[in-house]
């Protein structure tokens, strides 16, 4: 583990170096701040304007050795699908009792598990949590522990909810390295469930920028907030917007039930049989509270795909 290095009072902490944690840092960097990027090891990529820092932050002493003397702090951690519901209440303890001890604001990056099945309803911050399955049951309940901890003044708190990530950097998704390298290759481009129906997916520069928001605006701690998200849409659509750039006909292979397909190999697919039905109802998320108190507007679905086809497109050289 890294010694604890001196850090300025308004400095940002990232937990997670995932594509959310580096998007993340990336863009609080743009804003101005100083950011220390955490994760087990401290040694990925280096990230201009960033300080790599090593700890386990589902113990106690990583979680106080990463916090250090941050002013916000972000917990974009994740882990192995198997390992969450394991690993993420641990995650949560070492992480609450930490900036409870140093006053730090905490932003959580939060999933729509919570919800569980809404019979294609739209989701909105006001949504009932109606969970059944395992890891949205435990979702639920780390999020209104974290909640509890604001309201009884333990902690500061707030949580961002995102959608299905998709963008650049972004591999293991449902809209991740299961379409982008095949549609540019030829190869077979996984279709998750009814591609018909309407579904939403939330541009990891919006994950982002939303957090950072958060991060900077205190005003709006003590509750869930949907991030910024573009009007839900067909993947069908999708699949015909990454056509057009790409210029070939994808070859859709509708992956109907949950079962081993290309990134998605057998043990993952077996944690996320209870979660498949994000892709047999539809999945509408509705961030409008976010953009009107922020004044925030989420990137358009089309310059999404753009982006995300010219980072695989170097994704792929640089392999």
């Amino acid at each position: 583990m890294s010694a604890v290095t001196p850090q300025s009072p308004t400095s940002h902490t990232v937990l997670g170096s995932g594509p959310a944690g580096t998007a993340l840092a990336r863009e609080l960097v743009r804003r101005g701040h100083r950011v220390r990027l955490v994760d087990r090891k401290g040694d990925g990529p280096a990230v201009e304007g960033v300080e790599r820092f090593a700890a386990d932050v589902s113990t106690a002493e990583g979680a106080r050795a990463a916090i250090g003397a941050a002013a916000v702090v972000y917990h974009c951690v994740n882990v192995g699908y198997h390992l969450q519901t394991e690993v993420m209440p641990r995650v949560q303890e070492a992480v609450l009792a930490a900036v409870g001890e140093t006053g730090a604001r905490l932003v959580v990056l939060d999933t729509l598990y919570p919800y569980g099945e809404t019979g294609g309803a739209v989701m909105t911050e006001d949504s009932p949590w109606q969970a059944t399955s395992r890891k949205g049951r435990m979702r639920a309940e780390l999020d209104e522990r974290y909640l509890s901890a604001h309201r009884e003044g333990t902690a500061r708190v707030v949580l961002g909810r995102s959608a299905d990530f998709v963008g650049p950097g972004v591999l293991n998704s449902s809209l991740g390295a299961a379409v982008f390298p095949a549609a540019l290759t030829g190869g077979e481009v996984a279709g998750l469930g009814d591609i018909d129906l309407p579904h939403s997916y939330t541009d990891i520069r919006d994950v982002a920028a939303g957090l950072a928001t958060l991060g900077e605006r205190p005003e709006g701690d003590g509750r869930v907030w949907h991030l910024p998200t573009a009007p839900a849409v067909s993947t069908r659509e999708i699949h015909t917007m990454i056509e057009k750039r790409v210029g070939r006909p994808l070859n859709v292979v509708v992956v109907a039930e949950p079962r081993p397909f290309g990134p998605f190999d057998e043990r993952f697919m077996a944690e996320y049989a209870e979660m498949f039905y994000q892709h047999t109802e539809p999945q509408i998320v509705d961030s409008s509270a976010f953009e009107r108190t922020f004044g925030a507007v989420p990137t358009p679905l089309a310059d999404t795909v753009d982006a995300t086809v010219a980072w695989y497109e170097e994704w792929l050289t640089g392999r």
